[in-house]
């Protein structure tokens, strides 16, 4: 009998890797995308663990379901520090410290 992919396992992997591509965009976009690929990951485990013999496309499945957990984490971290900042310096702050880091680089 021919192994059938599991569900979603290339999603899964897809997701856990634009988690942590997109994990510098305030957290709005890789934050949501690791929460996915990682509940998707819990039930393809769910499903291959029922029945081994059934599946293939496992290795996707662990694979996305680390790089998604390693992007939540980025995420959250990323989320924290953008409060922070908000909330020690405020938006002027952020403003300013943008302007001067282009006179920087523009000298």
């Amino acid at each position: 009998m021919e192994k059938q992919n599991l569900p979603n396992s290339t999603l899964i992997l897809v997701f856990g890797i634009l988690s942590i591509v997109t994990c510098c965009c305030y957290g709005i976009i890789g934050l949501p995308l690791g929460i996915i690929a990682l509940v998707l990951a819990n039930k393809a485990t769910k499903l291959y663990a029922a029945d081994p013999e059934v599946y293939s496309g496992f290795p996707n499945v662990k694979a996305g379901k680390i790089m998604a957990i390693i992007g939540i984490i980025l995420n959250s971290i990323y989320v924290i520090y953008v409060v922070w900042l908000f909330s020690t310096i405020g938006y002027d702050g952020i403003q300013e410290m943008q302007q001067e880091m282009m006179r920087n680089i523009g000298q």
